[in-house]
């Protein structure tokens, strides 16, 4: 089991973990995500009701700074922006899987975070937004776990990037970093 990162975000950028983190949200906390990009910036509320180990498993991963400089990988116009695969493939992650925490049908909503999969319980690192009304209606098969309280604009303006093969955008779309604020 991998060590907690530091709360304030301080701890070294780390990209292989040997395993799942231990739960380390507070009860009562409001945890958001910034998440600075070089289009923008959007803020997130996260839902650790709802997801508890998909948010706890999000915030350690941003504490250690583990998403600073990844793209975002796939981008589909009215449907989803996907990033944190740390080989920008669509095939990498952390060097862990852990369990899902699926919604109820109909829970999507432009601007709801979920983890991507590769099927059931097979989360890790990389996650999506939903940026249209395809991905509103994508089956509870993911695990929503935040959404979008500001920096609407800036998800319609990566979701109208000019893209290429396998849905990747031409032109990168940086993560440049995701802040965690626990109040």
């Amino acid at each position: 089991m991998p060590e907690l990162p530091a709360v304030d975000g301080s701890s070294p950028r780390q990209t292989k973990f040997d395993g799942e983190f231990p739960i380390a949200l507070e009860p009562e906390a409001t945890y958001t995500a910034e998440i600075v990009t070089n289009k923008g910036t959007m803020t997130a509320v996260l839902y650790p009701e709802r997801a508890p180990k998909t948010v706890n498993n999000f915030v350690c991963l941003a504490r250690y700074h583990y998403y600073d400089g990844l793209i975002f990988h796939r981008v589909i116009q009215d449907f989803v922006i996907q990033g944190g695969c740390p080989e920008g493939s669509g095939r990498g992650g952390p060097g862990y899987r852990f369990e899902d925490e699926l919604p109820e049908h109909g829970q999507y909503q432009l601007g709801s975070l979920a983890m991507a999969n590769a099927g059931p319980n097979t989360n890790g690192s990389q996650f999506f937004v939903i940026s249209g009304g395809q991905g509103m209606q994508l089956p509870p098969n993911y695990a929503l776990f935040g959404k979008l309280i500001d920096g609407l604009e800036v998800l319609a303006d990566i979701q109208s990037t000019r893209t290429g093969a396998g849905d990747r955008p031409v032109q990168d779309v940086v993560i440049e970093t995701i802040t965690i604020t626990q109040s």
